[in-house]
C-alpha cells in the first residue's frame, strides 16, 4: 500500500513517541470499557437495592475512570498531532529538496501547478490521515474487540446481537469507501488543473486583457473548476450515504438488542444492569465503528496523495550523477564542452548536436545564433538546469554531474534570460549568492551593473522592497539587479544568456565596458542577440540549429563564416559601428 510505504519509513524516528502512544491509548481503551461494568454493578446492587452507599462508591469509581480516560484521550491527541506535523514537515522538506534536484526536464514533466499541489495539499492529506490514523488505529480495535470480549462475559446470547452488527457495519462501509477511492485521486488531479489555470492567469494578466480575453479565461477557469466541483460532489454524496448507514444498522441493532434484553431480564437469565451495560457495549462498538469507518473517508484521498508525492521522491535526474574523482573546492572557472548533444525526449531533432566549446580563465567567449539555435540549452547545461544526453562538460576538468552541487553554485555564476527576483529588498537579492557581502560590496555591484543610480533614487535605497518576481522594477532594472547578484557572488566562469537585452545602447556600452574591468581574471561565455555586445570577444561560436558552424573572433568569423555574415547584415548599424 503506497501510503503505508510512505509513512513507514518517516514514523522510524518517532519509535519511542509510538510506544507511549499505544500504552496511552491501552488505558484510553481500558478505562472506557471498564465503565458499562461499573455502571451495571451500580444498577444492580446499589439502586436496585436501594444501597445508596455501593451508588456513592460505584458513582465515585466511573468518576475516578472518567477522569483517567480523558487525561489519556487529551494526551492521545497531542502526541499523535505532534508525530504526524512533524512527519508532513519532514515530508514537505524531502518533496521541495528533490525539486530543487529535478532537472528542468523532470519539473516540465510534472508541471509546476502539479509540483506546488503535491507539495502542500497532498501533504496535508497524508498528514490529516497521520492524525487519524495515530488516534483512532489502536483505540478502534482496542474497544470493538474488548467490547465484544467484555460483552461476551455479561451474556453470550445478547453478545450474538453485537457479533452481527461488526460484520454487517463493515460489509455497507467497506462497499462504499472501494468507490471512493478513484474519486479523490481523480480530485486531486482536478485541483491540479484549477491551480494551473489560476497561475496561468495571474502571471499573465497583462496578456489576457492586451488581448481583451478576459472571457475566454474565465470560461477555462469555470471549466476547471466545474470539473472539480463535478468530482468533489460525486465523492460527497458517496461520504453522504454512509452515515444513514450506520445509523440505520446501529438503530436497528439497539432495537433488537433492547427487544431481545427484555426477554431475558422477564426469564430471569440477566439483570437490568447488564442490559443496560449491553447497550454501553454496542454505543463503544459503534463508536469504534464510526472512528474506522472516518477513517477509512480519508484513506482514499490520502492515498491518492500519497501515491503523488512518492511519484516526486522516486524521480531522479536522467543521467543521474557519474563516479569520479571531483575537485571539493570552487577551481578556476576553465569550462569544456566535448561533443556535446542534448535531445528533449520525443524530439525528433537535438537542440544541440555535437558542440564543442572552450572558455579560460581571463578570456570571454561568446555565442551568437538565430532564435532556436540552442544558445540558452547550452548555457543551461553548465550548472546542469539540464543534463547533456551525449558528450561531457567539464568544469575545471571535472564532469559537472560528478560536482558537489554546491561547489559548482561557488565556479559558476548565471544570468539567466528572464532575470527573476525575490520578494524581500534590494540588499536581500544581491545578498543571495553571498549572505555575507557587505554594502560596500553591494554598491561596488550596484555601480558596475549601471544600477547604482536608480537604486540611490529610490527613498530606501538598499533596503527598497522588491517584490515577487521584481514586478515593481522595470525590466531594465530587474537585468542589471540580476547582473549585480552575479557580481556580487564573485565565481570564476560567468555566464550571461542575452542578459542585456533590455538596455538600451549607450547602458549596454558602459555596462560592458565595466564588466571587462570586473571579470577580467575569470572566464565569461556570453549569449546575445545584438553584435554589437559580442565582437570584442575573444572567441564567438556560432550556432546555427544546434550545429557550430563557426568559431572565431569576429573579424574572422566575417571573412570565414556565411552565418555569421547573415547575423551581422541583418544588423546593418552593428556592421557600421564596427
Amino acid at each position: 500500500m503506497t501510503l503505508l510505504r510512505l509513512l513507514a519509513g518517516r514514523l522510524r524516528p518517532h519509535r519511542a513517541r509510538l510506544v507511549l502512544l499505544v500504552l496511552l491509548q491501552l488505558v484510553q481503551s481500558l478505562a472506557s470499557l471498564a465503565l458499562p461494568a461499573l455502571n451495571a454493578g451500580v444498577i444492580d446492587e446499589g439502586v436496585l437495592r436501594g444501597d445508596t452507599g455501593r451508588v456513592l462508591s460505584g458513582g465515585a469509581a466511573m468518576a475516578a475512570v472518567t477522569l483517567l480516560q480523558a487525561a489519556a484521550a487529551a494526551a492521545v491527541t497531542c502526541t499523535a498531532a505532534r508525530i504526524a506535523l512533524s512527519v508532513a514537515r519532514d515530508l514537505r522538506s524531502e518533496v521541495f529538496r528533490r525539486i530543487q534536484d529535478l532537472s528542468v526536464l523532470e519539473r516540465g514533466r510534472f508541471g509546476t501547478a502539479s509540483l506546488i499541489t503535491r507539495a502542500t495539499n497532498d501533504v496535508q492529506q497524508v498528514q490529516t490521515f497521520a492524525v487519524l490514523a495515530l488516534t483512532m488505529l489502536v483505540a478502534a480495535p482496542l474497544l470493538c474487540v474488548g467490547g465484544l470480549a467484555a460483552a461476551l462475559r455479561q451474556d453470550v446470547p445478547l453478545a450474538l446481537v453485537l457479533l452481527l452488527f461488526v460484520p454487517v457495519m463493515t460489509l455497507a462501509v467497506g462497499t462504499v469507501v472501494l468507490r471512493m477511492r478513484p474519486l479523490f485521486r481523480g480530485m486531486q488531479e482536478h485541483l491540479d488543473g484549477v491551480t494551473r489555470v489560476l497561475r496561468e492567469q495571474i502571471t499573465g494578466v497583462r496578456v489576457v486583457r492586451a488581448f481583451v480575453r478576459d472571457g475566454h479565461e474565465r470560461a477555462r477557469f469555470a471549466g476547471a473548476n466545474t470539473a472539480l466541483l463535478d468530482t468533489g460532489l460525486r465523492a460527497g454524496r458517496l461520504q453522504a450515504v454512509m452515515y444513514p448507514v450506520v445509523l440505520l444498522v446501529w438503530e436497528a441493532t439497539t432495537i433488537l438488542l433492547v427487544w431481545a434484553g427484555a426477554h431475558r431480564i422477564d426469564s430471569g437469565a440477566v439483570q437490568a444492569g447488564t442490559l443496560v451495560a449491553f447497550l454501553g457495549y454496542l454505543l463503544q462498538t459503534a463508536m469504534s465503528v464510526m472512528m474506522a469507518l472516518f477513517l477509512l473517508m480519508h484513506l482514499p484521498r490520502a492515498e491518492a496523495g500519497a501515491a503523488r508525492v512518492l511519484d516526486v521522491l522516486a524521480t531522479t535526474r536522467t543521467p543521474s550523477t557519474v563516479p569520479a574523482t571531483a575537485p571539493a573546492v570552487p577551481g578556476s572557472g576553465h569550462l569544456a564542452l566535448e561533443d556535446v548533444t542534448f535531445r528533449y525526449p520525443g524530439a525528433e531533432e537535438p537542440v544541440l548536436d555535437g558542440v564543442t566549446l572552450h572558455a579560460a580563465p581571463g578570456e570571454t567567449t561568446a555565442v551568437i545564433g538565430a532564435t532556436g539555435s540552442g544558445k540558452s540549452t547550452l548555457l543551461g547545461l553548465v550548472p546542469r538546469l539540464l543534463d547533456a544526453t551525449a558528450g561531457r562538460v567539464l568544469l575545471d576538468g571535472a564532469d559537472v554531474r560528478a560536482l558537489d552541487p554546491a561547489v559548482t553554485a561557488a565556479t559558476v555564476g548565471l544570468v539567466p534570460q528572464k532575470p527573476y527576483l525575490f520578494s524581500g529588498t534590494i540588499a536581500s537579492n544581491l545578498r543571495y549568492g553571498r549572505p555575507a557581502a557587505t554594502d560596500e560590496e553591494l554598491w561596488h555591484a550596484l555601480e558596475t551593473a549601471q544600477a547604482a543610480d536608480f537604486v540611490r533614487a529610490l527613498e530606501q535605497g538598499l533596503d527598497a522592497p522588491v517584490s515577487q518576481g521584481g514586478a515593481n522594477l522595470s525590466g531594465g532594472q530587474r537585468q542589471r539587479l540580476a547582473i549585480a547578484r552575479v557580481l556580487v557572488a564573485r565565481p570564476r566562469l560567468y555566464l550571461f544568456d542575452d542578459s542585456f537585452s533590455a538596455l538600451d545602447n549607450a547602458t549596454d556600452a558602459r555596462l560592458r565596458a565595466a564588466l571587462r574591468r570586473e571579470t577580467a581574471d575569470a572566464a565569461v561565455v556570453l549569449v546575445a542577440q545584438r553584435v554589437s555586445t559580442i565582437r570584442h570577444a575573444d572567441r564567438i561560436v556560432v550556432l546555427d540549429r544546434g550545429r557550430a558552424v563557426g568559431t572565431g573572433t569576429h573579424e574572422e568569423l566575417l571573412a570565414n563564416s556565411p552565418t555569421y555574415r547573415e547575423i551581422v547584415r541583418s544588423q546593418p548599424t552593428e556592421e557600421a559601428a564596427a
